[in-house]
C-alpha cells in the first residue's frame, strides 16, 4: 500500500488542494491520499480556525473514494511533520508513505524542523502550483537533494 500524505492547516481547504491531490493520485501511483489537517502550523504567527470547522470544509472540498480527511496529528499529539511521519511509520510498518507538497512549500521547506530527515526517510512528491515553480526548484531543499530527484515517469516504480 502506498499512501500520499498532504499535510497542512487547510485554513481554508480549497480547490487547489483538491487539484494537487488528484494529480498526485494520478502521477505517483498512490493507492490513497490522507489529508492531515493539522492542529496548528508552528511556522504561522496566528492559529488556524477551529479544527472541526477545517475538517468539515476539507470534506466538502475533497470528495474522492481514495482520499481520507484526517485529524490524525491531533489524535497522535504531533505538530511537526517529522514526528508525524515517525509515528506513522511505526504504526504502519507495511505501508509506504509519500509526503506531498506544493512547490510553494518546497521553497521554504528548509525552515521545517528536521527537514533533511524527512527528505531522507520518506519520498517527497512535489507538485507545481501556479507561480511557485521557480522558487521551488531553486530552493535550498531542492538544491540539497537535486541528486535524488527522479523523473515523474519513474515515481510510481520506486521502492521506499
Amino acid at each position: 500500500m502506498v499512501i500520499g500524505l498532504l499535510g497542512g492547516s487547510f485554513d481554508p481547504a480549497h480547490a487547489g488542494h483538491a487539484h494537487i491531490t488528484r494529480e498526485a493520485l494520478k502521477r505517483f501511483g498512490l493507492d490513497r491520499v490522507w489529508w492531515l489537517v493539522s492542529p496548528g502550523n508552528p511556522l504561522k504567527p496566528r492559529g488556524p480556525a477551529p479544527l472541526a470547522e477545517r475538517m468539515a470544509q476539507a470534506r466538502a472540498v475533497m470528495r474522492h473514494p481514495r482520499v481520507v480527511i484526517s485529524d490524525l496529528e491531533a489524535r497522535m499529539g504531533t505538530r511537526l511533520t517529522a514526528d508525524t511521519l515517525q509515528g506513522l511509520q511505526a504504526r504502519y510498518p507495511g505501508v509506504r508513505f509519500v509526503w506531498l507538497m506544493g512547490a510553494d512549500n518546497l521553497a521554504q521547506f528548509h525552515r521545517w524542523d528536521r527537514w533533511q530527515w524527512i527528505m531522507t526517510h520518506v519520498p517527497v512528491g512535489v507538485l507545481a502550483r501556479p507561480g511557485a515553480g521557480v522558487r521551488g526548484r531553486t530552493s535550498r531543499a531542492a538544491q540539497s537533494f537535486a541528486g535524488a530527484r527522479v523523473p515523474e515517469a519513474l515515481a510510481e516504480t520506486l521502492d521506499g
